[in-house]
């Protein structure tokens, strides 16, 4: 199998996508991302021939999901070399289990889900000091009940560094960083997210919330002064 692109080849793997935007700094009532995941024939019959052990039809799906996926692993662990393993492992993963896809959901949510688990045993193995993924997924007091986290974040005013923006990510606990890169880089859904990662569309939307709330407080000491009046 050939080894994922590095960044330089693969423009998925710089920061942000969708039009160099993200929540924190889009204008307020602007609508989330569509789904990314329409219906596509043809991947449905390279997918099917692959589960029936047709190698040439594997390295296809690898070819149509490689890159995002590295994306993936190397926004989550931030190291280039740390990435490429895990995403050859991803596939690794996905060649042993491709087999027991039953189409419950779209392809693409599933692979994520198998390269997610990937990355987050990395993350364990490694004993950062991180909010665990189980953790990040626990509602906490300042929840209520009637509370909604689907709206976009407040915006903020002017121009945020790359650099900062791609600093201020990296720093956001294990938990929320992915449910962030998932929905306002990938471009997933929240009932995509909350399958890919066993949990409620609601935990999702509200660790979504929180981690728009991070990245808005460190952004704001890369403002100008008088835009944080």
């Amino acid at each position: 199998m050939p080894r994922p692109p590095s960044p330089a080849q693969s423009p998925d793997a710089t920061m942000p996508k969708r039009n160099e935007e993200t929540a924190a700094s889009r204008p307020a009532g602007r609508t989330s991302f569509t789904s990314i995941n329409p219906p596509n024939p043809i991947e449905d019959d390279v997918l099917a021939r692959a589960q029936a052990g047709d190698h040439q039809a594997f390295a296809q799906l690898y070819a149509l999901h490689k890159r995002r996926i590295y994306s993936l692993c190397l926004r989550m662990v931030g190291n280039i070399a740390e990435a490429e393993d895990l995403t050859q492992e991803a596939f690794l993963q996905l060649h042993r289990k491709i087999g027991t896809f039953r189409g419950d959901s779209a392809f693409s949510t599933w692979l994520h889900r198998l390269a997610i688990n990937v990355v987050l045993m990395q993350l364990r193995k490694k004993g950062l000091s991180l909010i665990s993924l189980d953790e990040a997924m626990e509602p906490t007091p300042e929840e209520g009940p009637g509370r909604s986290f689907g709206a976009p974040d407040l915006t903020l005013t002017g121009a945020i560094d790359r650099l900062a923006l791609e600093r201020a990510v990296a720093d956001l606990p294990a938990g929320y960083r992915l449910i962030f890169i998932l929905h306002d880089v990938e471009g997933f859904e929240h009932n995509e997210i909350a399958s890919m990662l066993d949990c409620s569309i609601g935990n999702s939307k509200s660790q979504l919330h929180k981690a728009r709330l991070k990245l808005r407080d460190a952004l704001r000491k890369h403002l100008p002064q008088e835009t944080q009046l």
